[in-house]
């Protein structure tokens, strides 16, 4: 896969080079190029914003530089390759999810615009259409200074998606989000550590009924922490030994979904 991201602080993406993202760098995996906006300027102070129209407080991204450098990418794309996927991070764009993640593990060559200040004019984000597929995509319901941080985000929950980065591909079937619930909690040796206690099913031995357990923990923890994901949880062909889980949690399964019962002992509450 290959991947340009363009920012006015390229060493805010340092990070890229460490850990799994940067061993699939080192391996071929993984083709990842930073580009410093400032270096599309045309003036000599490399000037990149400027004042908004119709007033109000902050700076605007201006649009040349965007294009010289996203025009750029575009025509050095991989060779036989679609058109890429350029991801805007912002707060007004669709939500990261992990099945977005997946999504975008799929493509050939993503690009990443990192906006700052009060963002990037809009007509760049227009024009852009002509060249990319355009996602303005958001990490949350919050506002950061910049794109960089959305960006090593996302591209480390794409990136160790693709074949060969993780080092145990089943570990990414268990994870939290893969199959719409939080992952079940997970414990190491030693068995007693400052008297608290591993749960004895995980030292059984008995594999069925240790998946059992963590399954039961997914519902569990997920009806505490998420349990929006809960509606959405696709429920309809569930064993009787998950529904009746369920069911002890405050929830019953009505057309394939779950829904919460008012006022059910042990439920979470809004």
């Amino acid at each position: 896969m290959r991947i340009d991201v363009v920012s006015i602080f390229p060493e805010y993406l340092a990070p890229l080079e460490l850990s799994l993202i940067g061993k699939a760098r080192q391996d071929g995996i993984l083709d990842l190029r930073v580009h410093d906006l400032r270096a599309f300027t045309t003036d000599r102070h490399r000037t990149v914003d400027d004042t908004p129209y119709g007033g109000g407080a902050g700076m605007v991204m201006k649009p040349e530089p965007w294009a010289q450098a996203l025009e750029s990418i575009a025509a050095d794309r991989p060779e036989g390759s679609g058109r890429p996927v350029l991801i805007v991070p912002s707060p007004a764009g669709e939500r990261f999810t992990q099945a977005l993640a997946y999504e975008l593990a799929e493509q050939e060559h993503l690009a990443f615009a990192c906006g700052r200040y009060e963002g990037i004019d809009e007509r760049v984000i227009e024009w852009s259409r002509e060249h990319f597929d355009v996602r303005p995509v958001s990490l949350g319901d919050y506002v950061l200074n910049g794109g960089e941080v959305a960006v090593l985000a996302m591209v480390e929950a794409i990136g160790r998606l693709l074949p060969g980065v993780v080092g145990n591909p089943e570990s990414l079937v268990e994870e939290s989000h893969s199959d719409g619930l939080l992952e079940y909690p997970v414990y190491t040796k030693p068995s007693v550590w400052r008297e608290r206690e591993v749960p004895a099913v995980l030292l059984s031995g008995n594999h069925g009924r240790i998946a059992q357990w963590r399954r039961h923990e997914q519902f569990r923890r997920t009806a505490e922490r998420r349990p929006d994901l809960l509606e959405a949880f696709d429920a309809g062909k569930l064993p009787r030994a998950d529904r009746t889980e369920l069911q002890d949690l405050g929830y019953d399964v009505v057309n394939g979904r779950l829904r919460r019962r008012p006022g059910a002992e042990g439920t979470p509450q809004d």
